[in-house]
């Protein structure tokens, strides 16, 4: 059963909202920025129905026999971890103009995910920069980490996300706008 709250963020001076940023574009993201997902419980049908159809390997279809395996017991697939991690993202997590796309990253599974655990993922921003040669987006560097009940991280996602800017006219217009500003305050 799939449980979504509303997503948390925390800015970099510590200030926290339950107030979910309204598809941020890029220049409204800062490094340091943190965002909350809601929750996803987990149960052993998923986990079975998820790796029968994607996964087929013991130790996610059969408790018994996973018992004799590295992971002594059932545990989901860590590729069904990274789809819940997904939809906790695109759901309550990272609330980014133009969905989240994907350009590349790393991902771990330190502890396997477990019917019965409760899902949270918990997202900092690392890096922010505009591209250099396209000049409608910027690539940010996020990680994830997806924790469980007990607050043991069962993934860790490090992805390069694509991201728009605000259009060129907007930018020109805040140039322009801070230009003024700046001459403004050098004559007065």
């Amino acid at each position: 059963m799939m449980q979504v709250t509303s997503a948390t963020w925390e800015s970099r001076d510590g200030r926290s909202s339950q107030t979910r940023l309204k598809c941020p574009l890029l220049e409204d993201l800062q490094v340091g920025q943190r965002f909350w997902s809601g929750f996803h419980t987990i149960d052993e049908a998923q986990i079975k129905a998820f790796a029968a159809q994607f996964d087929p390997q013991p130790f996610h279809l059969d408790g018994e026999a996973a018992k004799a395996t590295l992971f002594s017991g059932l545990a989901a697939s860590g590729w069904h971890t990274a789809a819940i991690t997904m939809k906790l993202l695109v759901e309550s997590g990272l609330p980014l103009r133009g969905g989240i796309i994907g350009a590349g990253g790393e991902i771990s599974w330190p502890k396997p995910t477990r019917p019965g655990d409760v899902l949270a993922v918990f997202s900092e921003i690392e890096e922010v920069p505009p591209s250099r040669s396209r000049p409608d987006r910027g690539m940010i560097r996020v990680r994830s980490e997806t924790r469980n009940q007990r607050s043991e991280i069962v993934q860790i996602l490090v992805a390069k996300l694509v991201v728009p800017r605000r259009s060129d006219t907007t930018l020109a217009r805040a140039s322009s706008t801070s230009s003024d500003a700046v001459v403004h305050a050098a004559q007065g």
